[in-house]
């Protein structure tokens, strides 16, 4: 039978999500734009480093670079493209300069020029590209032989210590839903780990807007640099979006366990290096109230609204 007293708040909750939707929209949020597109203050650097790969749909470029002084350390990582002539006629191997530009919550990079091969070297090692396209190389360490879940499959139960230092695990989630994605705080690009974190922090303001959800639902952000990640580390990183620890846990965990966590959702990331030999891909999973995958949201193109609406899909 039906619970009216149930039903009525999702459906009050849905309601908000689909008024939101127009205001959050991937084509708001990736709109093209110009410096009078959008309010925020834009800071440029520039780049110099050498292609990797090119996004199919010419949206995106990895480039593995040099020091961008004063912002970031060299590394090898995918850049949004606004501009997808900007790409034409390069390819992997060419070495360039580029413009980096950032806001408090954007970046991507425009200007990209071809320079003489192997003008300049590149200080970083050579890193693959995990992009949702590739498969990661031989550079970075293979996460365990685990089995790849699929919606409607009991995720497997791991253990973490959050924020405050207590020790939990997914089992003791039962009966909440569970969003649970990957971070490390040093993660330096606003596209990237910040962005998970804000849309976390958004969707924790929705859900305290709706009383049922509230207690039904749980975030949980994994950091695959335990090291440095202590849990003191992720309370003030956890200050820097509001989160609620009662409702959102900023975790760590062994980097086996770790690892085996993230081979089921087919996340990739280099283990124990620094920021600057960091390669991530990136994915946000959410698990129903009996332990079960809703669905895993991969790189981060996805809205709040379409999270929110996997949590009410969890939550029945």
């Amino acid at each position: 039978m039906f619970n009216m007293a149930r039903i009525l708040p999702v459906f009050f909750f849905l309601f908000a999500l689909a008024f939101a939707t127009g205001c959050d929209s991937p084509a708001s949020r990736r709109m093209e734009s110009t410096e009078s597109a959008t309010q925020e203050s834009i800071t440029n650097y520039t780049g110099r480093g050498v292609i990797r790969s090119l996004g199919a749909d010419g949206k995106s470029v990895v480039i593995k670079h040099e020091a961008i002084s004063n912002y970031m350390d060299a590394m090898t990582m995918p850049f949004p493209v606004r501009t997808p002539s900007v790409l034409k006629g390069l390819v992997p191997g060419d070495s360039v300069t580029f413009r980096l530009r950032v806001t408090a919550t954007d970046g991507w990079v425009d200007q990209i020029e071809r320079t003489p091969s192997n003008s300049f070297p590149v200080a970083s090692p050579a890193l693959p590209t995990n992009s949702e396209s590739s498969t990661p190389g031989p550079e970075i360490r293979q996460v365990p032989v685990v089995a790849v879940i699929s919606p409607g499959e009991v995720v497997p139960n791991y253990a973490f210590t959050n924020q405050l230092g207590a020790a939990f695990d997914l089992a003791s989630l039962r009966g909440q839903v569970v969003v649970l994605d990957f971070i490390f705080t040093r993660c330096p690009f606003p596209d990237f780990c910040p962005r998970l974190s804000r849309n976390l922090s958004a969707l924790q303001k929705r859900l305290k807007e709706s009383p049922p959800l509230t207690t039904n639902c749980h975030l949980v952000s994994l950091s695959f640099d335990p090291r440095f990640d202590t849990p003191e580390r992720l309370t003030n990183y956890g200050k820097a979006y509001g989160a609620d620890a009662a409702l959102w846990s900023l975790s760590v965990a062994s980097m086996d366990t770790v690892e085996r966590l993230a081979g089921h959702f087919e996340l990739y990331f280099a283990r124990d290096v620094e920021p600057a030999q960091q390669n991530h891909n990136l994915r946000t999973v959410v698990i129903d109230r009996q332990g079960r995958l809703v669905k895993v949201f991969k790189g981060n193109q996805w809205t709040v609204d379409e999270l929110a609406e996997a949590v009410v899909g969890g939550d029945r």
